[in-house]
């Protein structure tokens, strides 16, 4: 048998490739190859159950039926395969690089975002000879101002209420759901956030709350749309799959997807990430998704 299984193809036969740098690829789909260990834990999980039964059987116990999981509304087999998923991967465990956001650390995380916020009001500096010349910072694609606009910016600043809105309760909503969110270096190069299913970890570049409240919003949004992904496909900690949602993409989104980090991406895997850009901005849709997809569970606790 194979050593190698794709887990979007089966139980299609393998057609088995490689890319460039020797990593084995599923010639369908084009995504990475899983090794299939020698011993199946499934198998062992399996046995266990069938021993279980029979025991129950023999004794005349009333064996309770599993707790249905709410995960993309699945049934038995998906919530007994997310149980054993969480028994066997235990609680999440950071890198020693990462620092954990709990709840605690709430009031330090607005307190960076507060001093970030602040560097986006415009600045006027009087000049020799009674002229004024003002600064202001831009994002990339978005226009230049006029002084009149700048000089109306200074009287009414940006207060970022509704980007605040969305980073508590996307947070009150990851962690409701076993969601371990981090501050710590993404795997990628240049990544400014990730998701990591297997660990349960949801982590974002430590720069990225210095960036102000608007671009951590999208950011913890866009990896949000990551941990729906995942529980559409039966948990929080399986492989995400698309959700069906609408994928057009701005410029400023095309020139991430034109980075080096997602050079070798798979078709599915850009497909994700286009869901993900194409929705970031929509920052009431990320909570939306993880209420509609993902089933309540206690608040994550770091493990060393």
């Amino acid at each position: 048998m194979s050593s190698y299984r794709c887990p979007y193809c089966r139980p299609r036969p393998l057609r088995m490739a490689r890319r460039a740098d020797g990593v084995a690829i599923c010639g369908r789909c084009g995504d990475p190859l899983e090794r299939v260990p020698l011993v199946r834990p499934w198998g062992v999980v399996a046995l266990l159950l069938v021993t279980g039964g029979l025991a129950a059987a023999t004794f005349g116990v009333v064996m309770p039926r599993p707790r249905p999981l709410p995960d993309a509304n699945q049934g038995p087999l998906a919530a007994l395969a997310g149980q054993v998923t969480d028994l066997i991967t235990g609680p999440p465990r950071p890198r020693p690089e990462d620092a954990p956001l709990t709840a605690e650390r709430d009031t330090y995380l607005y307190g960076q975002l507060d001093a970030a916020d602040q560097t986006w009001r415009p600045r006027a500096e009087a000049l020799p000879g009674g002229r004024i010349r003002y600064s202001y910072r831009r994002r990339r694609g978005d226009p230049p101002l006029s002084i009149e606009q700048i000089k109306l910016l200074m009287r009414y600043p940006p207060r970022f209420e509704q980007e605040r809105a969305a980073i508590g309760g996307l947070l009150t909503a990851l962690r409701s759901r076993g969601v371990l969110v981090v501050l710590g270096p993404p795997r990628k190069a240049g990544a400014a956030g990730e998701w990591e299913p297997r660990a349960g970890l949801l982590r974002i570049r430590a720069d990225v709350p210095g960036q102000g409240s608007r671009q951590f919003a999208q950011v913890l949004n866009h990896e949000a749309i990551h941990v729906a992904q995942s529980c559409r496909n039966g948990h929080l900690r399986a492989r995400p799959i698309p959700l069906g949602l609408p994928r057009q993409v701005d410029a400023e989104s095309q020139r991430h997807l034109r980075e080096p980090i997602y050079a070798r991406a798979s078709a599915r895997e850009r497909t994700l990430e286009e869901e993900a850009y194409a929705n970031q901005g929509r920052l009431e849709l990320g909570i939306q998704l993880l209420e509609a997809n993902c089933r309540a569970r206690p608040a994550p606790t770091a493990q060393a």
